[in-house]
């Protein structure tokens, strides 16, 4: 029976869609789980190993790489199960409304590290 499918919020609705569709969704969500994996890693790397960059530099763009790291998977559930639902009821699909705040984040902490290892 579909509705005993977890989350019951997705497919309680709508119809299957082809197959298809769900998986490219399913791998979309593990690729924002493998980019968050990357950004805690490296604001555990920067912290971890001796980068000759100032320190507070170095804090602060390990702050931006983990509470990104945070962020990403929450936003991918969230974006997964929208999508999900959309693709069961033939609506259109939200766009990835989290790019420009990581892209933004992304070029901050490039400049501030950038910074850091000339005044480290």
């Amino acid at each position: 029976m579909t509705s005993s499918r977890f989350p019951r919020s997705v497919y309680s609705h709508g119809q299957d869609p082809d197959p298809r569709f769900s998986l490219a969704n399913e791998r979309t969500f593990l690729s924002w789980v493998r980019t968050s994996l990357a950004l805690i890693a490296a604001g555990v790397a920067l912290e971890a190993l001796d980068v000759p960059a100032h320190p507070t530099a170095r804090i602060i763009v390990s702050v931006i790489f983990l509470v990104l790291g945070g962020l990403i998977p929450v936003y991918a559930w969230l974006t997964w199960a929208y999508n999900e639902r959309s693709l069961r009821t033939d609506r259109p699909l939200a766009g990835p409304r989290i790019g420009p705040l990581l892209a933004v984040a992304l070029g901050v902490s490039a400049v501030v590290l950038a910074v850091g290892l000339f005044v480290g």
